[in-house]
């Protein structure tokens, strides 16, 4: 049986204007186009280890991505204009720890890109002191 390790890589639609998702994913997330092949017209931006492949011709897709300081990212972005579907919202109580540290919270708010894509910011707070 081969072992199967760590996504290596995640497909997302281009749309039909590559260029202005790619401007979304910069000015707005800060994320830095890593290469790009004309023809055939692909993409890519790398999000830790993984690769984010932007394509023409491939239905939206969602993903999720680790952020810090994420009240302060809505805020500013909203103010500049960029629309969220969701605004910042607690998910999950890790009580248990399944997803991290036991007791952490996990909040996200979600957008989409000019191609459709969503776009899950995620960040996981510590437990807060009951005192």
């Amino acid at each position: 049986m081969p072992a199967i390790g760590a996504v290596r890589q995640i497909a997302l639609s281009a749309g039909r204007d590559l260029d202005a998702t790619l401007a979304f994913w910069r000015d707005v997330l800060g994320m830095n186009l890593h290469a790009r092949f004309d023809p055939p017209g692909i993409a890519f931006i790398m999000a830790g280890d993984v690769r984010l492949l932007f394509t023409d011709g491939i239905p939206a897709g969602t993903v999720y991505l680790d952020i810090s300081g994420l009240d302060h990212f809505h805020a500013e972005a909203k103010a500049a204009g960029v629309p969220f579907t969701a605004p910042p919202t607690l998910m999950h109580n890790d009580t248990e720890g399944q997803f991290g540290p036991a007791g952490e919270s996990e909040w996200m708010a979600f957008l989409k890109d000019p191609a459709g894509n969503t776009i899950g910011l995620v960040e996981r707070h510590p437990p807060q002191d009951p005192h």
